[in-house]
């Protein structure tokens, strides 16, 4: 007998990539961003479920993947967040570094997970 294997939540990604990190394991790149969301919180409003009227990563990745291979867009929308037009002035938001807003931008875009 045969089975699928069983679906990861985020929250069990989560948990795997901490555990990678603690045993020096390197993450692929998706992990890595998944691993840097952990880091700065953004779990803590975008997770399942998320805190208040914020969206979860994947409405975001959902709401953002037509910006998949739009490199013009995709910098547009980084831009956007770290001067919180694009998700409402978050201070987290502004807190991020060029780099890190792009990153996060492509790893939405790229379906979040």
């Amino acid at each position: 007998m045969t089975t699928s294997p069983p679906t990861m939540t985020l929250a069990r990604i989560g948990l795997a990539v901490c555990l990678g990190a603690a045993l020096g394991v390197a993450a692929p790149p998706v992990r890595a961003d998944m691993n840097a969301a952990l880091e700065k919180g953004c779990l803590n409003c975008h997770g399942n479920p998320p805190r208040g009227k914020a969206p979860t990563i994947a409405a975001l990745a959902a709401r953002y993947a037509s910006a998949a291979g739009d490199e013009q867009r995709i910098q547009q929308l980084a831009d956007r967040l770290r001067e919180h037009h694009l998700f409402g002035g978050v201070p987290a938001h502004e807190r991020l570094t060029a780099e890190e807003a792009e990153r996060f931008v492509r790893w939405l875009v790229a379906g979040g997970g």
